[in-house]
């Protein structure tokens, strides 16, 4: 009998276990929808008039070139721990000589498009997300509304926009400082030949290596905008959701760009 009963709990434990699992994959494809229609309603309404020019400028300023003294100090000191953990790692192969061609691809390719918009997460869809969240609990939303004012124009479109302009941009300068910084550590310290570096540096590089990443920049530029515009759009719980939207705003976004990382790799790489 206590054998039984004990079969019957474990039984219905796993049920419960099952059932949390499916409750939180079907709410992580709600999400996904009414994101998706988050972004649609936003990119419709920002086509059209008016355009809110002057909220569109301050936010390419806040957003992109605010952000460029911490993605480029991170791009940098990328760059240089890149050459020389690959320099340990091709010496006991004795190709140190591939070491300039591997720097510059796996910054263009991979390094500088994903770590730039990992940082361009924590400090644009933080900020985004704050700032839309406090408006939201403290009904500032609700009187843009009631002024007529669609907020999706003026608030969401141009973060979104100014993602999608900025990220490519900061990620072209985070790719140059990336093999600036591999340049420095493997000439001043490593011992490399300037001129020689710098050749074997562009002669296997081709525009698509950068382009790609820049391609890739742009999806994560948009995906990181529109996770802190959502997460703020819906936050509600005064100050504690706040906190949460902004927390989930870095979250989701910067799984968001981990996935679309893979995605785009694939697609773009292997054809």
């Amino acid at each position: 009998m206590l054998h039984l009963k004990e079969k019957e709990k474990t039984k219905k434990a796993c049920v419960n276990f099952l059932a949390y699992i499916g409750r939180g994959f079907l709410s992580f494809l709600q999400s996904c929808g009414k994101s998706a229609l988050f972004l649609k309603k936003t990119v419709f309404c920002g086509l059209t008039r008016p355009y809110y020019g002057k909220q569109i400028r301050k936010q390419l300023m806040e957003i992109g070139f605010y952000s460029l003294p911490v993605i480029g100090l991170t791009s940098i000191f990328t760059g240089i721990v890149l050459a020389l953990q690959s320099y340990t790692g091709f010496s006991r192969f004795s190709a140190q000589g591939a070491l300039p061609t591997l720097v510059v691809l796996c910054v263009t390719r991979e390094l500088g498009p994903v770590i730039a918009a990992l940082m361009f997460s924590g400090r644009v869809g933080a900020t985004i997300a704050a700032e839309i969240a406090t408006m939201k609990v403290t009904e500032q939303i609700d009187a843009l509304s009631t002024l007529s004012t669609c907020v999706y124009r003026y608030l969401y479109w141009p973060r979104i926009l100014a993602g999608l302009l900025t990220l490519p941009l900061l990620v072209f300068i985070a790719d140059v400082l990336g093999v600036f910084g591999g340049f420095l550590i493997a000439v001043y310290q490593l011992g490399f030949n300037a001129e020689q570096y710098l050749k074997r540096t562009v002669e296997f590089l081709t525009f698509e290596d950068v382009s790609f990443g820049l391609i890739k920049a742009a999806f994560f530029g948009v995906t990181t905008a529109l996770m802190g515009c959502y997460q703020g759009a819906n936050a509600k719980d005064g100050a504690a959701g706040v906190g949460r939207a902004t927390m989930n705003a870095v979250v989701y976004s910067s799984i968001a760009v981990m996935f679309l990382d893979y995605l785009l790799t694939t697609i773009l790489f292997h054809k």
